[in-house]
């Protein structure tokens, strides 16, 4: 574990507003010397914050009115990752974007946060706190793990914006509260405490606990990855990545080892299409396979948190979640043997909100600012 970020102040649940409504959002490969600016205009008591969601695919960003009575997202904007060599690019070509000169700032970033000198996990971007500071002209920037941000969020999440797999669905979430997700990694965090007496984050790097395998198809999928990575993690099968591995092993593709790339694997993309399709046997079985080692992997970190709800985050199960909700996720979560009834009672939700990292980027900055 990382450590503890902090306590989330009780704020009421936020408002959303659509990218499609973002004044300046950017086309991809845009040159930003080409790109139109919008001047962002605000009542004189507003104070504006920059908020972002750094991940290894995408760089999005937002601003937020830490005055406002409760958190949102303004003028969100999302920038693919290789469009910009670094995280300053990125994100001076979003203030200049839309003309916005915020004092605050706090980015979630897909990173351990230890020190000044910060190296995302899935993407070659290294950059230093206060040179990054500095560049951006902020008085105070805030870096939170991208897990520890959806966590900050969680407090906040309607009902509208869980969607519930197994048990009840209270508002605000019952803690303890394990969040989950797979997306371009695998992220893990842990918030305790409840509405009345605060809450406390824990951010960890629990996607990269070692995977233990069931039976024998995934001893067999284990040994693939072996080959390619010698030692095998959970986000090495749990992740967009991981969805590829999954079904390359399965049907039958020789492992290269690490770096050098792997032949004959399919994009997680192309796999979730072909499963859907319904055409697919091999793409099918991999997309299930995954399923249930995603509920193995989610009981196991509810059990070490002693959690009352565990929330399921990340973009990956959103393109499949009608599949996701009728595949063994649910049966892997509970089989825990003498502790089934013990996971019985646990309350496991979907989060469908379209940035929980922003809005938990957005609480941060307005308790650092109420501070």
């Amino acid at each position: 574990m990382v450590g503890v970020t902090g306590s989330i102040p009780v704020l009421p649940t936020t408002g959303y507003r659509h990218p499609s409504r973002a004044p300046g959002r950017h086309t991809p490969h845009t040159s930003p010397l080409s790109c139109r600016v919008t001047q962002v205009e605000h009542p004189a008591m507003t104070e504006l914050a920059l908020i972002g969601d750094i991940g290894g695919t995408n760089a999005r960003f937002a601003l937020t009115d830490v005055s406002s009575a409760k958190p949102g997202i303004l003028h969100e904007q999302t920038e693919s990752d290789t469009d910009f060599h670094s995280l300053r690019e990125a994100a001076l070509h979003y203030l200049g974007t839309i003309g916005a000169k915020p004092a605050r700032a706090a980015l979630a970033v897909a990173s351990p946060i230890e020190g000044d000198e910060i190296t995302l996990t899935n993407r070659d971007w290294s950059f230093n706190r206060g040179a990054l500071q500095r560049a951006l002209g902020l008085d105070q920037l805030q870096l939170i793990n991208d897990f520890a941000a959806i966590a900050w969020s969680a407090p906040h999440l309607s009902a509208s914006n869980r969607l519930p797999i197994h048990g009840t669905l209270a508002t605000p979430p019952q803690g303890p509260v394990t969040l989950i997700g797979a997306g371009t990694g695998l992220g893990v965090a842990l918030l305790t405490g409840s509405s009345e007496h605060g809450w406390h984050i824990v951010p960890t790097e629990g996607g990269h606990a070692s995977f233990a395998p069931i039976d024998n198809e995934e001893r067999a999928i284990a040994a693939w990855l072996g080959v390619r990575h010698g030692r095998v993690s959970n986000e090495r099968l749990l992740s967009g990545h991981g969805l590829s591995n999954i079904d390359a092993a399965l049907r039958g593709v020789a492992p290269v080892a690490a770096p050098a790339p792997q032949s004959g694997s399919r994009r997680s993309k192309d796999i979730v299409d072909a499963a859907l399709s319904g055409k697919d046997a091999d793409a099918e079985r991999a997309l299930r396979r995954f399923c249930r080692i995603y509920g193995a992997v989610a009981g196991d970190a509810a059990l070490l948190h002693g959690a009352n709800t565990v929330l399921i985050a990340g973009g990956v199960v959103l393109h499949f979640l009608d599949f996701f909700r009728a595949s063994d996720f649910m049966d892997a979560f509970l089989a825990k043997g003498r502790h089934t009834g013990y996971m019985q009672r646990m309350t496991v939700q979907v989060i469908t909100h379209p940035n929980p990292g922003l809005l938990g980027a957005a609480v941060a900055v307005r308790a650092a600012a109420a501070a």
